[in-house]
């Protein structure tokens, strides 16, 4: 009995997602058993399974800083992505902005945002406002870059053909420049959206009263290391969760991308 096309890509697709699930339960089961057998203090390094119960006896007080963390990674990330896809347009559209600003955007990449974090805090204090801005200092820098890649690399033979028909600018940049530059926007996109939880992490360990890197450094400074790592499998989830979601957002609205690659 042979297996259609169909059913080899969804065995292929089910391997895909079982064999790192394995992985993973090998992993942890070493480290239970490793932890136990050298009986390493838990404040040390606490096995699997007491951060999992650490993740259900404190589930209210995580999932407090949880939303705490996810507010400023989202708002970040979303004035992040119109700033950094407006700037891509405007600099790609007139070349003394492109002379002028695109090495700007490369020389704040340059500076660390750790540095720049304290400053806001003597700026603008202790709540949300400067979380937002470190996310979205480190979120420009992709998306901003992989556009302005993006709408360089459209068809110049594409844009004169349709400019030789009458189209004008905006029209062009509507029908060719910017949806042939998608999915350059969606690879910066995705890692922003991944990097987004860092920035929000970043500034709650330089100062803040909430969020999940506020409660891993509180939780560290009293030994509760399996809270702490509790907290570090949430960020790490919530940073999967948005890169799959960009992902999936990215396979709707640009379907022959998929097509593309399982041709290749």
């Amino acid at each position: 009995m042979h297996l259609s096309d169909r059913g080899l890509e969804r065995l292929a697709s089910g391997i895909q997602w079982v064999v790192p699930a394995v992985l993973l339960g090998f992993g942890l089961a070493i480290w239970e058993v490793l932890v136990r057998v050298r009986d390493t203090p838990a404040w040390m390094l606490p096995p699997p399974s007491a951060i999992g119960q650490s993740l259900i006896d404190d589930r209210a007080m995580l999932f407090e800083h949880t939303l705490a963390t996810a507010q400023a990674a989202l708002i970040g990330f979303g004035v992040a992505f119109l700033v950094g896809v407006g700037s891509a347009i405007a600099i790609t559209s007139t070349p003394i902005l492109e002379r002028s600003l695109y090495p700007v955007i490369i020389a704040t990449n340059a500076i660390p945002v750790i540095a720049i974090a304290p400053l806001l805090l003597i700026w603008f204090g202790y709540g949300l406002t400067p979380k937002i801005i470190v996310v979205a200092l480190i979120c420009f820098f992709p998306i901003a870059v992989n556009t302005i890649d993006g709408l360089r690399s459209v068809d110049r033979e594409m844009v004169n053909l349709l400019r030789s028909l009458g189209a004008s600018r905006w029209a062009t940049f509507r029908l060719v420049r910017f949806p042939m530059s998608l999915p350059y926007v969606f690879s910066g996109t995705r890692i922003a959206a991944a990097v987004s939880v860092i920035g929000a992490l970043v500034a709650e360990w330089v100062g803040s009263s909430s969020g999940l890197g506020y409660l891993m450094i509180r939780s560290a400074s009293q030994f509760l290391t399996d809270r702490v790592f509790a907290a570090i499998f949430i960020a790490a989830l919530m940073g999967i969760t948005m890169f799959v979601a960009i992902s999936l957002l990215e396979r709707w609205l640009l379907p022959w991308r998929r097509l593309e690659r399982e041709r290749n």
